[in-house]
């Protein structure tokens, strides 16, 4: 008998100040629905300086570091703009199936039909406003749902939790 195995993988996006700036939402969403994912989580988060400092961690020694920080954190776009719209979605190569649908990361290279491609541009500062942010590999995924959500805030369990007196939350594997 043949076994067949089915990736079913967890992926965090996010709707950048930008894209909700310009009224961008329901034409993401839209797109993101051609992927045939669930989603399990969903919420509006005000992103704080810290926040986006550990998730732009891995470019921390790039020079347009603290333009990233300023730009996800709204501070671009102004104070009523100072949020974004985070997504978990879950299913077969949820992944893959999400960075087609996002594009290039560079709005220039990417395809014509992706969301970035439609959406994004670059600033004169040369920050890349590509509307959207998707995770790249299943580490990256579990490292940022887990910066994101926490664990309540997600519908199902997709990551191990610890009971603490405060409340359950994420088991990372130094804690």
């Amino acid at each position: 008998m043949l076994a067949i195995v089915i990736m079913v993988e967890h992926t965090l996006v996010l709707i950048k100040p930008d894209g909700l700036k310009r009224l961008l939402t329901g034409s993401i969403l839209t797109k993101l629905a051609g992927a045939q994912l669930m989603i399990i989580g969903a919420k509006v988060v005000r992103v704080d300086e810290n926040l986006a400092r550990q998730h732009y961690r891995h470019l921390s020694d790039k020079p347009f570091f603290d333009e990233l920080v300023k730009y996800i954190t709204g501070d671009i776009h102004g104070e009523e703009f100072s949020r974004i719209l985070a997504f978990v979605y879950r299913g077969e190569d949820a992944i893959a199936k999400i960075r087609k649908i996002t594009g290039a990361t560079n709005p220039e290279e990417a395809d014509p039909t992706s969301i970035r491609g439609s959406f994004g541009r670059i600033t004169t500062t040369g920050v890349f406003e590509n509307v959207v942010h998707s995770s790249g590999t299943p580490e990256e995924a579990e490292r940022e749902i887990k910066l994101w959500f926490q664990p309540r805030e997600i519908v199902c369990n997709i990551y191990p939790v610890r009971e603490t007196e405060s409340g359950i939350i994420w088991a990372w594997p130094d804690n």
